[in-house]
């Protein structure tokens, strides 16, 4: 089962790193999209269709058209587990080599927004310091690098529960003969 993680994961983290790394290259010095965080989230839950595709054929094939669960949620955390850490260091590979700052470009346009927003005075100056804070927290690595894990894993536990509920039924998608 381990080598199932280790592949579907694999292939999930590229479906989901290779995109991200092309277009954090692309907008390398540029304000960020407006549609950005759609695109991200629909490129993880494509790359998470992984996690369907594994219980599928782990229940249909070794298991006999039967799995439980547990067994079955286990393996979609376990490809969760290794998609999100490709997701991560396709993340640290698109920083590298653009040399974006993305906390600062994220810092001035959330600042942007809450002045877009009317807010002004010393509640935009508490909300500055606050992105200031946040831009120099997310400079150093043991900061950065579990909130960008954080940001995908829980998409794949989400994935995960509902394909190990759905494929639990073997009546659900039953295999052919």
């Amino acid at each position: 089962m381990l080598k199932t993680m280790i592949i579907y994961g694999i292939a999930a983290g590229l479906i989901v790193g290779v995109p991200l790394t092309i277009l954090t290259l692309s907008m390398s010095g540029h304000e960020m999209m407006h549609w950005g965080m759609f695109v991200g989230y629909a490129l993880m839950l494509l790359a998470f269709t992984m996690i369907f595709i594994a219980i599928k054929r782990r229940r249909d094939g070794p298991c006999g058209g039967v799995i439980r669960f547990w067994p079955a949620f286990g393996l979609g955390l376990g490809i969760s587990v290794v998609a999100s850490l490709c997701y991560v260091a396709a993340w640290e590979i698109g920083q590298g080599l653009s040399g974006a700052d993305f906390a600062a470009v994220y810092s001035r346009a959330m600042i942007d927004q809450q002045r877009a927003a009317g807010i002004s005075g010393a509640g935009l100056a508490s909300y500055a310091a606050q992105m200031e804070d946040f831009r120099r927290s997310y400079a150093n690595p043991l900061y950065r690098l579990p909130m960008t894990f954080v940001e995908i894993f829980p998409v794949g536990v989400l994935v995960s529960l509902v394909a190990a509920a759905l494929l639990r039924n073997s009546r659900f998608l039953p295999a052919r003969g």
